[in-house]
């Protein structure tokens, strides 16, 4: 049977989607482990603001460039990888920087957008930046580094689709022709861009005035002034990246938990990836409560229990009965799990992984070797 982790076994980039609080930073440190353990050179990027996964890999920090994981914390943890693992954690205004720079024509154009105070505000809190630098890391890291595998773990989002939608709304608002309109009689007015008096003194200038401020506006005009010649450059590069996820050596791994609204959102994000021909390498179904009675075997009762509850019943005379009440209630919810899963299993119709809930988070790299074999 094949699995979630042969899946991958030919791929260069997995990305990792799915609600948030499923288990995502989890499930991609663990495959990008398992990769490394075999053999490959393996890089695991996240977007996950609580920086757990330093923490479980054993690093004190994680930030814009990789690091690689020592080799004497995989030993602690008793790890032996054949290959490297590194990981990294996506700063957004850093990416935002790096990508003006390389699409600016020139240093003085690239520093006047740097300065401008609208973008030092729409490039670390801009709704959609997180995902749009999200892919554009991916696709620079997938170009120009040469590792065997690259584990993309995805932003933690209202909806798991905004990670495909949210590159079409930034460059929607670079390249927006209404404000340039607007704004037209002004842009190229001065260094500086937007000057009230040079809109004549229009109605939309003087109402949009009112209610920002004219240096709001100004910086505006600067702002779309600075980006002029440069959409088209971000346009090309988008594109590219959506071509890449689209191509063979890239998978998609669906992380999902029993729960009914995560089903929907791995349902709603397989359908969009199989209308947009995006390859599904796999599912993990995490924090599964585990099946712990034959399905064939009776459940016990409070009288099956007594006997060999009896030395501790003198304490706890009603032990027997809340035990096989605590066991019923568990296979319960174990069942209405799988019957929940059902739909979702034979949608994908992919290699799945079932990962069991466990007793407390997996914070360290032993923890995580533990998940990987799951995978």
């Amino acid at each position: 049977m094949t699995t979630v982790r042969d899946s991958l076994g030919g791929r260069r980039v997995a990305v990792c989607v799915g609600a948030g609080g499923v288990g995502k930073t989890t499930a991609a440190a663990a495959l990008a482990l398992s990769r490394a353990l075999e053999g490959g050179r393996v890089l695991v990027c996240t977007i996950d603001p609580a920086r757990r996964l330093a923490n479980a890999l054993g690093l004190a920090t994680l930030g814009n460039v990789e690091s690689r994981v020592p080799e004497h914390k995989l030993a602690e943890a008793g790890l032996r990888p054949r290959g490297e693992l590194w990981a990294m954690m996506l700063d957004v205004k850093r990416t935002w920087d790096d990508l003006v720079g390389r699409h600016a024509p020139d240093p003085a154009r690239r520093d006047r957008i740097l300065r401008n105070r609208l973008y030092q505000q729409m490039s670390a809190a801009l709704a959609g930046s997180q995902e749009y630098m999200a892919m554009e890391k991916l696709y620079e890291l997938a170009t120009d580094r040469d590792y065997d595998l690259i584990v993309l773990d995805t932003p933690p989002t209202a909806h798991a689709l905004d990670f495909l939608d949210a590159p079409d709304r930034i460059l929607d608002f670079l390249g927006n022709e209404t404000a340039r309109a607007l704004l037209a009689p002004a842009l190229g007015a001065g260094r500086f861009g937007l000057r009230l008096a040079q809109l004549g003194g229009g109605y939309v200038a003087k109402t949009l005035a009112r209610f920002t401020g004219q240096q709001v506006l100004s910086d505006l005009g600067d702002f779309l002034q600075g980006f002029q010649g440069m959409y088209d450059g971000f346009k090309e590069r988008a594109g590219e990246v959506r071509a890449m996820l689209a191509r063979p050596e890239t998978g998609f791994v669906l992380v999902a938990s029993p729960a009914a609204a995560a089903i929907e959102e791995a349902l709603a994000f397989h359908e969009r990836l199989h209308a947009e021909s995006m390859p599904v390498a796999g599912l993990v179904v995490n924090r599964l409560t585990p099946d712990l009675w034959p399905a064939a075997a009776p459940l016990p009762d409070a009288a099956d229990l007594a006997a060999p509850l009896a030395a501790a019943a003198a304490s706890a005379p009603d032990l027997a009965a809340r035990l096989a009440a605590t066991l019923a209630e568990h296979q319960a919810m174990a069942a209405a799990e799988r019957r929940s899963l059902a739909g979702l299993l034979a949608r994908i119709g992919a290699p799945h992984a079932l990962v069991p809930r466990l007793e407390g988070d997996v914070h360290d790299l032993a923890g995580l070797a533990r998940m990987a074999d799951r995978l």
